[in-house]
């Protein structure tokens, strides 16, 4: 049932933290979850209970993050699994926003050639994979290139980063040790009701994966799909996190540091990076164990910007999320109240934005290790105005723009246009199944926003390990010189992007998506909701939303879409009209048909409630205590 509050109370409300902005009556189909000592967001009401968990343990937001992402890669296996990556933004309360760096790199065996020549010749992998190869023209340099980098399969996995990024987090900013924060996701490997999301996942990609023992033995225990309300159990995983606690157990004598080390040493550089390495070297992978050891989860300062007194932080720009902060440069030039929420002048204005914002990611986002990105250029408030005279207000473009920073230009000469790719010839079942997300926030004032992702289905299981095998290195591009070229040891450029936002240099947000390529469109309608128009964090993230496919894909073969912008269809038929009038390619979804899910935590600083909204598009959950 709908809740339904008082426009008077709901109006008193926002306008104590939001001067002056008149907000609608709330109709929402949860209620805002609130609470005075934490309140958790997570993908799966378990997930989020596991974080909860920590916090009535005594644990502070940062322990309960880390909970909540390991009881996720065990029970939310659709969209993240504990092979897959996670980039995390802290801020304790007495500690500057910070950013670990979760996401694993290309093995060593991973190289440009390899996979063009492979495409050339024919695949040799065990199992399904997709060979289609699409031809794409290059941002950098013109020419095609092939689609080598198959979507599924052993081929597309990184270095595992969750365990080395959940240790990190813990070691630098937790107070509960890995078995106290491992606990709930060992609980839930030994056996969880399985829910009709994850059984329609299994069903969806069975062809795909039964072909690997391992993967067919685990999901499709006694020869068939499990069904919903079903106890599925993860024995081969379970058995391995506890192998991983006997390492912390040992060293715990030596202190905290030592047994969160030895824990995460025994993954990396002990017997499950043998045991994976051997499964993956006998079939066909590229994973070898010296890949294992030469990775560590890195710990960063955030990108950020500030938005009308509010200040931004991301990640930084091996992630897409800095093209968020250059979005909110673009659009703090305009009125945007004025032009009223999902107006048709306010949907074109923020998809011109986006356009330009995803533009720059495609042409310079990468791995700072391996390439120079001009990032303080890139989110300079000048740059931002250069290019702001690029939107017109009469007209969507069809061109891909990306800007020339470095010598202040607002566009980049002779950028030559990625070919418009039109229906994918990637299967549905191998497509990017994309992340889930975990917020949380404690009454200390330590605040944890996370995008888990990775190693979803259909997956390989590496063998008895019970660790499924990720997918990310889809997301490298092959062209000679991009930034995002695919190298041994390098991170890919993903699309996950954590949020933090901060007001007076105190928390106010975390908020975190799925969605692949739509999570910052999504992530930035959600925050402009809440500090334009006043809507409460439920409202926020329920209220209709539009998504732009003007951008290279960041998956699969990598299909730019040209003008085509995709709206929900609560939202005005008229509006869609002018849209359309603009030069907007207009395709209408169902009314909760956007793809992202987000979840958002907010600090009221007046009052000291915390207060916490979860999309129900995608069984979003949060909890408040």
């Amino acid at each position: 049932m709908k809740n339904f509050v008082s426009s008077v109370c709901h109006v008193l409300m926002i306008s104590a933290m939001f001067l002056n902005v008149i907000a609608p009556e709330a109709d929402t189909f949860r209620p805002v979850v609130r609470g005075k000592r934490g309140a958790v967001a997570a993908g799966h009401p378990l997930s989020a209970e596991a974080g909860l968990r920590l916090l009535q343990q005594g644990g502070n937001a940062v322990d309960a993050g880390c909970a909540a992402i390991l009881a996720a890669s065990v029970i939310e296996f659709s969209h993240f699994s504990f092979g897959g990556e996670v980039p995390i933004i802290i801020k304790t309360a007495s500690g500057a926003p910070t950013v670990i760096n979760g996401q694993g790199i290309a093995p060593r065996l991973a190289t440009r050639e390899f996979f063009l020549s492979r495409a050339k010749n024919g695949s040799q992998e065990k199992g399904p994979v997709y060979t289609g190869a699409p031809e794409y023209v290059s941002i950098s340099e013109g020419g095609s290139r092939p689609g080598a980098i198959p979507s599924s399969g052993i081929l597309p996995a990184t270095v595992p980063g969750v365990l080395d990024a959940v240790v990190t987090a813990l070691d630098r900013f937790g107070s509960k040790s890995l078995a106290e924060v491992m606990q709930p996701a060992i609980e839930l490997a030994d056996g969880f009701p399985i829910d009709e999301l994850r059984v329609s996942y299994i069903e969806k990609t069975r062809k795909i994966f039964e072909p690997w023992p391992s993967s067919a033995k685990l999901f499709l225990p006694n020869g068939r799909a499990p069904k919903p309300g079903e106890i599925f159990s993860q024995p081969d995983l379970a058995r391995t996190l506890r192998e991983i606690l006997k390492a912390e157990s040992a060293s715990a004598a030596r202190g905290r540091h030592a047994g969160l080390m030895a824990a995460r040493d025994y993954f990396y550089k002990g017997a499950i990076a043998k045991r994976i390495s051997a499964f993956s070297e006998a079939n066909g992978g590229l994973l070898r164990a010296v890949d294992f050891a030469a990775f560590h989860a890195k710990v960063e300062e955030p990108a950020k910007t500030t938005y009308r007194g509010y200040q931004v932080y991301k990640t930084g720009f091996w992630a897409q999320g800095p093209a968020m902060l250059e979005m909110l440069n673009l659009l703090e030039g305009y009125d945007l109240r004025e032009m009223q929420h999902n107006s048709a002048g306010y949907i074109h204005t923020l998809t011109e934005a986006m356009k330009l914002g995803f533009a720059d990611r495609d042409r310079y986002y990468g791995d700072p290790d391996f390439v120079r990105v001009p990032g303080a250029e890139l989110l300079s408030k000048d740059y931002a105005a250069l290019r702001r005279p690029l939107i017109d207000q009469k007209r969507a473009s069809l061109e891909q723009r990306p800007g020339d920073p470095i010598n202040k230009k607002p566009l980049l000469n002779n950028s030559v246009q990625p070919a418009a790719v039109g229906e994918s010839r990637v299967p549905e079942a191998e497509r990017a199944n994309d992340t889930t997300c975990v917020n949380v926030m404690d009454k200390d004032g330590n605040v944890f926003s996370a995008t888990p992702s990775g190693a979803w289905l259909p997956t390989v299981v590496a063998g008895d390990t019970g660790v499924m095998l990720g997918q990310r290195m889809q997301s490298f591009l092959l062209e000679e010189g991009h930034p995002n070229m695919l190298q041994p040891g390098k991170r890919p450029r993903v699309t996950l992007t954590p949020t933090l936002v901060m007001k007076d240099g105190k928390p106010l947000l975390v908020l975190s998506t799925p969605g692949g390529d739509n999570q910052d469109q999504s992530l930035i309608q959600v925050l402009l909701n809440i500090i334009e128009f006043g809507m409460n964090v439920q409202e926020a993230v329920e209220a209709p939303r539009f998504q732009t496919l003007h951008l290279v894909s960041s998956f699969d073969d990598h299909r730019f879409n040209p003008g085509v912008l995709n709206l929900e269809d609560r939202i005005d038929k008229q509006v869609a009209n002018d849209l359309q009038a603009r030069g907007h390619k207009v395709e209408m979804h169902t009314a909760w048909g956007n793809p992202s899910a987000p979840t958002v935590i907010l600090f009221r600083q007046d009052t000291g409630v915390i207060e916490a909204g979860a999309d129900p598009r995608r069984g979003r959950y949060a909890i408040a205590w």
